[in-house]
């Protein structure tokens, strides 16, 4: 626990050293202020102590306020400055892990975000740097400030009346000891607090996604009950952490009251016997009074920095990660101009706990300029090969090659500069179609974005809208349907110009007529370009040069249409299937 505890601690100084010359000033001025503090008291009990006298110097009197007046509006000064400068630095911690965190995931690979739930990552990312924030603000300043307070205060205490001051400073052990107590099981209730909303923030994202889906089975009733189901749980977890606090504060608080009760008690029998002047009294009581806030804060202090801790081992999940999938510490250089010649030598991946290989000692050879189809049925590893290629998938080395280089050598934006790939899903921003599109090429000059739309063969379509290529799509391009959706898409891919092109299943909203149109579009319009076509449309895949034939992870047949018609097999099953389902339609 105690090496948990320094770790989090240095990890706290990390975030803090970009910015030590702000956090310096800041204590610096905590510093001049607690000092401040210690005068200020002093004064006012020499200014009780005149007019306790027979003759009182007015002239003296005045002085005195002029001097309480300055020091308190110095004072005022400089502690505004302190919060600002650490309230400050808490900011810029709070810019620095959301900037951090956005890039980091920014570079994990695709599996990653299928192992970790959206929303925990995104709560993670806002609240737990958000608590971070208020430690590095609120927690330090108080922190620095009672430490000072307690460092400065209590020998100007002890000067005066060590008796009387050692007294009324002996239920301060009590109050840090019920801290101590307290604070691992404040820690365990904010964990289980910030795991709950986290459950909580993933069911309203994957709800608010899937909100066509809920509506279209009636499955409203079930989402709102499984809704109320983790909202309660966060409830009783927000209520233990509530009771737990709402028990220590009052008790500190009330420890910290006996204080001043001592001196009201001890301290008038010390000015009774004369041995304590009334000045003195009244700055004991201003000095018990200055520990009070600071120590009764502790309650809130500790909170901030339980939030915290419980924030800072969330956030360093995410960020202590590496990507499994990233450029080689000595790449190798991809001669230029890429050819698009790609070769699998038994090329073999295996999912996490799956039973069997999805890709299973694939071999293959495409040569540049050719279009290649990849047909089989569900399941049988195509997805999972069209991952492959742009090495959005861990592979071992040796297996696949880009122009005769081990694709896992290449640096990854070489590898992927070279490869425009459509997935399955065509997943489109929530901004203009002209956007989507030159997404790959922002500067891009609307000609050659209506290049791409027309070889992806929906330029016509878009001009049919009131706003042509300057049309909203929504959010995942809800505006526009499946095939529409699809072919933008692959305009987006056709616009970055890259030697391969990979279509996993891209065009599978779209009727097999205009899938040919552009598959041949694809093959006579860009010679340059190595195609690698993934459908069940056997239709459009007979127009491809070479077609490889995918069962259970292999590669069991390949060759062209005329051949592999000609021949028994896993491919003439499947061209017939589908020729009878389209004389039945």
């Amino acid at each position: 626990m105690a090496s948990a505890s320094s770790a989090r601690f240095r990890k706290l100084l990390s975030y803090l050293k970009p910015h030590w010359k702000q956090t310096s000033l800041g204590i610096a001025a905590l510093v001049v202020v607690n000092i401040l503090a210690v005068f200020l008291p002093r004064i006012i009990g020499r200014c009780v102590d005149e007019l306790q006298g027979g003759f009182v110097d007015l002239a003296l009197i005045r002085s005195y306020s002029l001097w309480i007046l300055g020091l308190a509006s110095i004072m005022l000064v400089i502690r505004l400055m302190s919060r600002q400068l650490i309230f400050g630095v808490g900011r810029k911690v709070e810019f620095d892990l959301k900037q951090r965190i956005f890039e980091h995931l920014l570079g994990m690979e695709p599996s990653y975000f299928s192992n970790n739930a959206p929303g925990d990552l995104i709560n993670r990312a806002t609240s737990d740097v958000d608590k971070i924030r208020r430690l590095m603000g609120f927690a330090v300043l108080s922190l620095i400030n009672t430490m000072l307070a307690y460092t400065l205060v209590v020998p100007a205490m002890v000067s005066i009346n060590a008796k009387l001051s050692l007294l009324a400073l002996s239920v301060y052990p009590m109050m840090l000891i019920t801290v101590q107590l307290a604070s691992t099981k404040l820690r365990g209730q904010q964990e289980a607090v910030q795991e709950e909303l986290s459950d909580l923030s993933e069911l309203i994202q994957e709800d608010m996604s899937g909100i066509g889906l809920i509506k279209i089975y009636a499955q409203e009733a079930n989402e709102r009950r499984a809704f109320a189901g983790i909202n309660r749980n966060l409830l009783k977890a927000n209520l233990r952490l509530a009771k737990t606090r709402n028990f220590l504060f009052p008790l500190l608080e009330g420890l910290a009251s006996l204080s001043l009760l001592f001196i009201l008690w001890l301290g008038s029998r010390e000015i009774a016997n004369q041995t304590l002047s009334v000045g003195n009294f009244v700055t004991l009581i201003i000095y018990v009074q200055q520990l009070v806030f600071p120590t009764a804060l502790l309650g809130f202090t500790i909170t901030a920095y339980q939030q915290g801790e419980v924030s800072v081992d969330r956030v360093e999940a995410i960020l202590s990660v590496d990507a499994a999938i990233k450029t080689v510490a000595e790449p190798q250089v991809l001669p230029q101009p890429i050819e698009g010649w790609l070769k699998a030598d038994n090329l073999t991946h295996v999912y996490p706990d799956a039973e069997h290989p999805a890709l299973d000692q694939v071999s293959f050879s495409i040569k540049p300029h050719q279009t290649v189809a990849v047909v089989g049925p569900i399941g049988a590893g195509k997805s999972t090969l069209a991952n492959a290629i742009p090495r959005l998938l861990d592979l071992e080395p040796g297996q696949l090659f880009l122009d005769g280089v081990d694709i896992t050598q290449i640096p990854l934006k070489t590898l992927r500069k070279a490869i425009a790939y459509v997935p399955q899903t065509s997943f489109l921003f929530s901004t203009t179609i002209r956007d989507n599109v030159r997404y790959g090429e922002p500067q891009q000059e609307q000609t050659l974005v209506e290049v791409a739309a027309k070889q992806a063969q929906v330029h016509p379509e878009i001009l049919n809208f009131p706003q042509q290529y300057e049309t909203l799509v929504g959010e995942r391009g809800i505006t526009l349907s499946g095939g529409q959706r699809q072919r933008t898409a692959l305009a987006r891919a056709l616009l970055v110009d890259a030697p391969i092109l990979i279509l996993d299943d891209a065009l599978s909203s779209v009727d097999n007529q205009t899938a040919t149109q552009i598959l041949e579009e694809l093959s006579t319009g860009t010679g340059r370009k190595t195609v690698i076509f993934i459908s069940h449309q056997m239709s459009a895949a007979a127009a491809a040069d070479v077609i490889l034939v995918m069962n259970q992870g292999r590669i069991v047949q390949s060759g062209s249409h005329g051949e592999l018609i000609e021949q028994p097999g896993l491919y003439r099953d499947l061209w017939d299937r589908q020729q009878l389902e389209a004389r039945l339609k």
